[in-house]
């Protein structure tokens, strides 16, 4: 069943994105050479306590690999999603970083990424990130009332395969409110198996493509946690968490 959310809880929501937007911001500005993750983890656990949140990521059990024990996920170049920081991961020019975190405050979660790059890349990493980027902005702006989900996953995959890059099947996006994942599911393509909604107001969906350099397999490393792609190349990542209303999408994760 979508949950939607009255005017209240999207104010809840909002506060809850806006720390989430305020922890990414200072993370951005802290990548760097010689930066481990495990320093940026610490950052954001500190904020986190200092505004009264709850990690959202923190604990978050799976069937699989049992309970997550960051608040971040900083995933590295090929690393695609759920890679865990660690004191000996040090950052290097050249390399991009994948941030993503979740925030529960007042009983309700926000949750975004960021691909951040490490000094300069190379003009094609730098492509990977401005397409994952804008086809995020694509399918934002098709979250209002009156469209449906495929419309959403669709401004991804069009964008995303028209620049010659490839789509992570493995990980969707997802609803959100009191809990951290909610229905419906948002993948980054049409999936004609899936149901396609009409988009409501009080919809609130994390929307987050998820875009390799080469091909769009994946595998999960020995952590059980860590997904890479099978090739090798780069993936990039970018993730809001969006509002239907009346008056077009609101970003909570944003500025």
């Amino acid at each position: 069943m979508i949950v939607r959310k009255n005017q209240s809880e999207l104010e809840k929501m909002r506060a809850s994105g806006l720390l989430v937007y305020q922890i990414l911001n200072t993370l951005r500005g802290m990548v760097g050479e010689g930066v481990s993750t495990l320093e940026l983890e610490a950052t954001a656990e500190k904020m986190m306590a200092d505004a009264g949140a709850k990690p959202a990521f923190k604990g978050y059990s799976s069937a699989n690999a049992g309970k997550y024990p960051f608040v971040m996920c900083v995933s590295v170049n090929d690393e695609i999603v759920h890679g865990m920081p660690s004191q000996k991961k040090i950052l290097k020019k050249g390399d991009i970083v994948s941030l993503d975190t979740g925030v529960q405050l007042n009983g309700y979660y926000g949750d975004s990424a960021i691909t951040v790059a490490v000094g300069e890349i190379s003009p094609e990493v730098q492509r990977l990130l401005d397409v994952t980027r804008e086809s995020l902005d694509l399918a934002i702006d098709k979250a209002r009332p009156g469209n449906r989900l495929f419309d959403i996953c669709g401004a991804v995959e069009r964008h995303v395969l028209a620049n010659g890059f490839s789509i992570v099947r493995e990980f969707v996006g997802h609803g959100i409110g009191t809990q951290m994942h909610e229905e419906p599911q948002v993948p980054n393509y049409v999936d004609r198996r899936n149901e396609n909604p009409r988009l409501k107001e009080g919809m609130v969906l994390a929307i987050e493509p998820m875009v390799n350099a080469g091909a769009p397999g994946s595998r999960v490393r020995p952590d059980k946690w860590t997904a890479v792609t099978e090739d090798g190349k780069y993936s990039a990542h970018f993730e809001h968490t969006v509002a239907i209303t009346a008056n077009g999408p609101w970003v909570l994760t944003g500025p």
